[in-house]
């Protein structure tokens, strides 16, 4: 186990108030007391450097130099994973070692430092063991944990940094979309989050960002989300601006795009694959245009899709909407198959079902 040196923080929130946050959490709003802190230094190119005195600080604002390196080249990678309460008090997360490897994939694409899976790991443990009483208990609630890395090298040469920080924070979390609630997805015909020999399988702040132009455009039609296709591919659907996606048949198979390396590989899609196989179905990692979800739609073959993802977990898909088009009717409800993979996954991740293969990890 990994030594951290502690400050603990002074003006923690009261008891009244921490209660009041994790009756009513929503996404991303409020932050639990301590982050933690771990600086680098090094030459990622000549392979040298070495990760400092791991820190837990008071969460607050970072003091970082207006030239430091990420406010101008983008060179950062950020990870989100849960921690969830089990009914004896203890508290688990789901899969952390896939998030661990997945950061230091990022981490080579974006020509900065692999993290020790052992830091990472215990990163979160010090974390979540400081700041247990933060995890919320109710239906569909967590404790949402983010891990990020940052390049702040005070330097405006265009090269890898040569000084990076890692810190992880937390977040009390509701469910993201509601309670298995259908959401309807904008099309995008003009915008692109990842090119090939990009950094869509990287899991890096400038693909989301570049998926917010194709948001805002699904916002303005009611739509939840947003999902690209790659027309190098005969409009083959790729993602959503943060979820995988999954097609449900009525022979019992599941269809998800395929990992190109403009797709990023998902801890939550490959769960469920995993846990579709368990069930005896049909699983396919394939192109999947989207001349076969509208005739899937429209021969009734096509009975389901969901999107998932760490933050929504499961989420049902009700519409595919376009300026030319809307495929699925209006009145979808949530599949039996989508609903019962939700709540298996779910019951795996708070306790209430069987962890049959070993996907939980102890973090207090």
């Amino acid at each position: 186990m990994t030594t951290f040196s502690t400050t603990p923080n002074p003006n923690p929130a009261s008891p009244q108030r921490r209660q009041e946050i994790l009756d009513a959490p929503g996404f991303g709003q409020y932050f639990t007391d301590h982050m933690v802190q771990i600086q680098w230094r090094g030459n990622v190119e000549a392979g040298t450097g070495e990760w400092e005195q791991p820190q837990v600080l008071p969460y607050g604002p970072l003091s970082m130099d207006p030239a430091s390196a990420v406010l101008h080249y983008g060179q950062e990678i950020f990870e989100g994973l849960k921690a969830y309460k089990h009914g004896d008090g203890s508290v688990w997360t789901f899969r952390p070692e896939k998030n661990a490897a997945r950061i230091n994939r990022s981490a080579r694409r974006m020509a900065m430092p692999a993290l020790p899976e052992e830091l990472f790991l215990d990163s979160l443990k010090e974390l979540v063991s400081r700041d247990k009483d933060w995890v919320p208990t109710g239906d569909g609630q967590s404790l949402y944990l983010r891990p990020f890395m940052i390049a702040n090298e005070v330097f405006l040469g265009v090269r890898a940094a040569r000084e990076v920080l890692f810190s992880v924070i937390a977040s009390p979390a509701g469910n993201y979309f509601g309670e298995g609630t259908a959401v309807d997805i904008w099309l995008s015909k003009n915008w692109a989050r990842a090119g090939h020999g990009g950094t869509g399988n990287a899991k890096c702040g400038g693909n989301y960002a570049a998926s917010l132009i194709a948001q805002m455009e699904g916002d303005a039609h009611g739509c939840q989300q947003v999902i690209f296709t790659d027309p190098q591919r005969g409009n083959a659907i790729e993602e959503l601006g943060g979820m995988n996606v999954f097609f449900v048949f009525d022979d019992n198979t599941l269809v998800t795009p395929e990992l190109t390396g403009t797709i990023l590989e998902g801890v939550t899609r490959d769960s469920i694959i995993q846990l579709a196989k368990d069930r005896g179905m049909t699983v396919q990692e394939r192109a999947f245009t989207l001349d076969e979800w509208r005739d899937g739609v429209n021969s009734g073959r096509l009975t389901e899709v969901f999107a998932c993802g760490t933050a929504a977990a499961i989420s049902p898909v009700g519409r595919l909407i376009s300026d030319t088009e809307v495929i699925g009717p209006d009145d979808a409800r949530p599949g039996e198959i989508t609903m019962s993979l939700r709540k298996e996954l779910l019951d795996i991740q708070t306790g209430r079902g069987e962890d049959r293969h070993g996907w939980l990890t102890r973090l207090a």
